[in-house]
């Protein structure tokens, strides 16, 4: 069996989600996870799947001819194994440009994989201006030093919240 991890993107329709599990069971191919997400009126999301060695590239070619659907497969190494520990990484605080990047810059620093992000912005009802929420889950080396990284994200703004929790 191949793993292909199936990236797609089109403009938000009904239907879109159907589709590609249609086209995947009809290649014979194993859904195993998946995550979708709409933005801004468009539907992006990733898809894996397992599928023989045969059937690939006719499951390929199908996904590519969805009408108003960008569609990209990689083959992956399905052995591949998760990191040891994971955290989850919550933060919230007043938005402002560039925080995603002072996020991400630090975990940069303490050498971290980030497994999976989301963030949005939503109206503080109090103070009229937004606040940014995010929650990134991370892969930590076992005796990595919760502490340190919780003192250099607070430390990015005085209104930053952030809790860190060991993910089960």
């Amino acid at each position: 069996m191949q793993s292909l991890v199936i990236s797609i993107m089109g403009k938000d329709k009904p239907g879109i989600v159907d589709a590609l599990a249609k086209c995947i069971y009809q290649h014979s191919g194993n859904w195993l996870g998946s995550s979708f997400a709409h933005m801004a009126g468009m539907f992006t999301g990733f898809v894996e799947v397992h599928v023989s060695a045969d059937k690939k590239q006719p499951l390929i070619d199908a996904l590519d001819s969805i009408s108003d659907l960008s569609v990209q497969a990689v083959e992956t190494n399905a052995s591949a194994t998760p990191h040891p520990t994971e955290l989850s990484v919550e933060v919230m605080g007043n938005d402002k440009p560039g925080i995603v990047q002072e996020l991400t810059s630090v975990l940069n620093q303490f050498n971290l994989n980030i497994v999976n992000f989301t963030s949005h912005c939503e109206s503080a009802p109090n103070w009229g201006s937004l606040m940014f929420k995010a929650t990134a889950v991370i892969a930590v080396p076992t005796e990595f030093d919760h502490d340190a990284l919780q003192q250099a994200l607070e430390s990015l703004s005085n209104d930053l919240v952030v809790e860190i929790e060991t993910k089960q």
